[in-house]
Parts: structure tokens; sequence; C-alpha cells
């Protein structure tokens, strides 16, 4: 039998190119180890053509930020009647965009900080500083600062003095049009990863992150600047409602083959849901593959051959859905009052 062929899409223009090329070229040589014909192509120019020349049996999107993770990608290659891995473009545009991922997670009764959602033009037409005040006696301090979509902590600032706000907007404002501000929460970094196959999902050992300072881009990618533990040092009932939130986020979002969750359990054992991703980094330093490679066997190459055996024509969807009602989402759900979420 003809080994499958698997095209990784990685790169693009986004910001975080080279960790999605470094991503990529992973993947590209753990497949290659397990027998499987692998090409790496760019996002570019070239990639339709690539598609139709080469006939891949499965591309995998690797290509981390918002032209690979706001379901753009997706939908092209269901347009091509491609079988690709991960979520489609409907629910990977639903789970990318932290606003709306944020509604629909508490919607299903799960646990994420209180935030609101602002443009960069409403500062230009109402004035800087009315806003930024507005949001300190609304939500309180510290918050964190971050563009609506993309990852890698690119443009994400804690702020802990109201005179810091002004400077965490405009590096927001240099990776998005839209920034997230949410209430800080103290606690355990935790990311989730889940693999989707045959079945219900299945949550890979926790992973808890130790960090010097922040876990910005550069913790997240320099060998040595974080420390990792697998599987987190969490007790019993804090690691089962842990696994169950993801098990909700990744079937509420029907995110697929695979998905990663990040999360924060405060000291009173909370579980607040941050963050999702539906092409998480596979670099050598990325929450996935340890989380993976903590399980060992074929983890990758099972994720590939259950792509390959799906409908091609299933990859176009006609209109979203989500894998369970979320019921009606009002202005209060959206952004709560500062008293919400303390207890």
């Amino acid at each position: 039998m003809a080994a499958l062929k698997v095209a990784i899409v990685a790169g693009g223009l986004a910001h975080e190119r080279d960790v999605s090329i470094r991503s990529g070229r992973r993947v590209a040589q753990t497949l290659r180890d397990e027998g499987f014909e692998v090409e790496v192509w760019d996002l570019d120019s070239r990639l339709i053509d690539r598609v139709r020349a080469w006939a891949p049996d499965v591309v995998w999107p690797l290509v981390h930020g918002a032209d690979g993770e706001d379901g753009s990608l997706q939908d092209l290659f269901g347009l091509l009647r491609v079988r690709f891995v991960g979520a489609d473009g409907h629910q990977a545009r639903l789970a990318s965009h932290k606003p709306t991922a944020k509604a629909l997670m508490r919607a299903v009764g799960l646990r994420t900080p209180p935030w609101v959602t602002l443009r960069q033009s409403l500062f230009r037409q109402v004035g800087a500083k009315g806003v930024l005040d507005a949001i300190v006696a609304t939500l309180g301090l510290p918050v964190v600062v971050k563009p609506a979509d993309g990852g890698s902590a690119l443009g994400v600032t804690l702020v802990r003095d109201p005179a810091q706000l002004p400077e965490a907007m405009v590096n927001c404002f240099a990776y998005t049009d839209e920034a997230l501000i949410e209430r800080y929460v103290e606690g355990t970094e935790i990311a989730a990863s889940v693999v989707q196959l045959d079945g219900p999902p299945r949550v890979l050992p926790l992973v808890e992150i130790v960090t010097e300072g922040p876990y910005d881009f550069d913790a997240r990618y320099n060998p040595g600047r974080s420390e990792y533990f697998v599987p987190a040092r969490l007790d019993a009932p804090t690691t089962q409602a842990v696994r169950a939130a993801v098990a909700t986020v990744h079937e509420t979002f029907a995110l697929g083959d695979l998905s990663r969750v990040d999360l924060l359990v405060g000291a009173d054992g909370v579980v607040w849901v941050i963050d999702i991703n539906v092409a998480p980094g596979m670099t050598e330093t990325s929450l996935f593959p340890q989380a993976a490679a903590s399980e060992g066997g074929t983890l990758y190459a099972d994720i590939v051959r259950h792509a390959a055996a799906r409908d091609p024509g299933a990859a176009v969807a006609i209109s979203p859905t989500l894998a369970r009602p979320v019921g009606t989402l009002s202005y209060g759900d959206a952004v709560p009052s500062p008293a919400d979420d303390a207890d």
C-alpha cells in the first residue's frame, strides 16, 4: 500500500510565522519517521496549485495566528474538497475569536475571567482617557490586555498600575484592531491538550507551566525560561475538574481531531478557562507535544489516518453548528459586573 501523502501548511505572513515554520518542520519529521510521504508548504500564492498538482491525502494546517486559526484557511480547504486535520472553518472561527469564545464558554457554564472588548477606532472617536478610566473603574486592576485573536502571547500585557494601561493598549493594537481586556486571575497555569479520533474527546496528561514572570513569547519558545510538569501537580479532584472543563470546551466548539485549552487554577481550586487553540504549537518547547510525548505511541500518525478516512465533501459545512445549545446570550453574559465570579 502506498504511503499516505501529507501536506503541512505553515509560515504565512502573520507575526507567528517563525513559530509556525518550526511547528511544521517538527511534525513533518515525526510523520516521515512513521512512513508518511510529507511535504511542508509555505502559505503563499502557490498553495492552491500545489494542492491540485500533488493531491495530498491530508493537509495539516499549522499556520498560527489569525490567518491559520480564524477559519479562513479551513474554509479554503473545504472549498477545495481536501481532507484536513482539525476543526472546520465555522468552528475554528468561533473558538479562535477570544471574545466570542468567552461568551459561548460562559453560556455553557464554564468559568472565564470577566472581560470587555474594545476596538481601536473607539479610542480615536471618544478619547482614550475616558475609556481607560472606565476600564479601571469597572474591571479593577490588575487586568490582562491582549489581542482578540492571535496567540503566542504576542501583544499581551499584564497591567497592575493605571499608568501602564495606555502603553499596554498601544502594544496590543500593534497586532490587532480589537483588544480584549480581562480581569487578571492569579493561579497555576495549565495547558490541556485534547485528541478526538473515535468516540469522545480524550484529554492528554495536563501540563503545568512554571516561569519567572509572565509566560510571554520568550518564556514559551526559549528553552530554559520555563519549567514544565507532566502530569500537572494537581490533586485528584482538581485534575478531574480541569479535564471535565476541557472536554466540555472541545465538545461545545466541535474542535475535531485536536485542540489545546489554556486554563488557570486558582488557590481556591476554581478552574478558569482562558484561551482555546485550534492549531496548537508543535515546536520543541510547545505544550501539545509535551503532553503527547508523555503517552508515547504514534499519536500524530493516528491523527493523520483519522483525517484521511473522512469524506472530503464533509469539509464544507453549510452553517455553523455547536455541539450543544448555548441558549440566549445577553450583554450581561459578555460583560459581567465587577462582582461577578468573585467567589
